[in-house]
């Protein structure tokens, strides 16, 4: 055991927080992908996988905050989860800078939609299944997304390498280690691996300033049932802006839903900026009282 702490410490940061936080993403996300997968072949009107999950999330939130052995690892633990309360006159700049961060990589996806073809997103046949089944399987999933996720990439990944590289580095290597581990799902290739980093970078950026992946965590989950909800009633895969694929710009030219889509992402990709920086200077002006 000495010998391979010895080891880990002698370890680029960098190294460190990558296998540290695929570590805490497989052991927050595979039991739940096994239990559901379980009862979608058993009893899938009866949704038993959801009140187990709830408690294996517990016990691992618990962990990961840092109780639990080995004690030697406990503040560790619990300052890579980045877990950390926000005061509450943050939580409005916060969401609201978040939520314009979205609809922005929204409104860049359908130019890029526009620019070449994107993937269909492909998830279970809703239809087949009761639906306050498929509705709590879609909560728990979005819950497990947002701590498991948030606590794993913007924490685990993000926290250290911040610390020794600066946050600019640090949201680059997450946002490229988010979008990566997304290729397990087979419709994802790398044309997608620009949306999977904007929206890294929207979540990175609200750690980074409020030192915190809570209101990361509340716009994920969110985020994640509105997006399962749209796929389930219109279709629409979450990285696409409408349901029905628009032709692509070279062979119809730049037609007004191109240009009106353009239109609309400079104009909100300038009041995400906007509130970005409020929310910077909300802040710091935040951290002396806090203290």
């Amino acid at each position: 055991m000495t010998a391979v702490r010895a080891l880990w410490v002698r370890l680029p940061v960098l190294v460190q927080a990558v296998v540290a936080g695929l570590a805490v993403a497989t052991a927050g996300t595979v039991p739940w992908a096994t239990l559901v997968a379980a009862n979608i072949k058993h009893e899938p009107a009866l949704p038993w996988a959801v009140p187990i999950m709830a408690v294996y999330l517990w016990l691992f939130w618990r962990y990961v905050r840092g109780e639990g052995w080995p004690r030697s690892t406990a503040a560790a633990r619990r300052a890579s989860s980045r877990a950390n309360g926000l005061p509450a006159d943050l939580w409005g700049p916060a969401l609201l800078a978040g939520v314009l961060g979205l609809v922005s990589v929204v409104l860049l996806q359908g130019v890029l939609g526009r620019i070449v073809a994107l993937p269909r997103q492909r998830d279970l046949e809703a239809s087949q299944y009761p639906v306050l089944t498929v509705l709590l399987w879609v909560l728990m999933s979005a819950v497990v997304a947002g701590v498991v996720e948030e606590t794993s990439f913007r924490g685990y990944v993000q926290t250290p390498i911040e610390l020794r590289h600066g946050p600019a580095i640090a949201i680059l290597v997450t946002g490229g280690l988010f979008g990566l581990v997304h290729f397990a799902h087979p419709e994802v290739t790398l044309v997608l691996l620009p949306y999977y980093m904007a929206v890294a970078a929207v979540y990175g950026a609200l750690a980074h300033l409020t030192d915190s992946t809570l209101p990361s965590m509340v716009l994920h989950g969110g985020g994640n049932v509105l997006s399962a909800v749209d796929l389930f009633t219109r279709g629409r895969s979450e990285w696409q802006l409408s349901a029905a694929p628009m032709p692509l710009i070279r062979e119809v030219g730049p037609d007004a839903p191109f240009l009106a889509n353009t239109a609309a992402l400079i104009v909100v990709g300038a009041a995400a900026v906007w509130a970005y920086c409020e929310l910077a200077r909300a802040a710091r002006t935040a951290r002396p009282n806090a203290a």
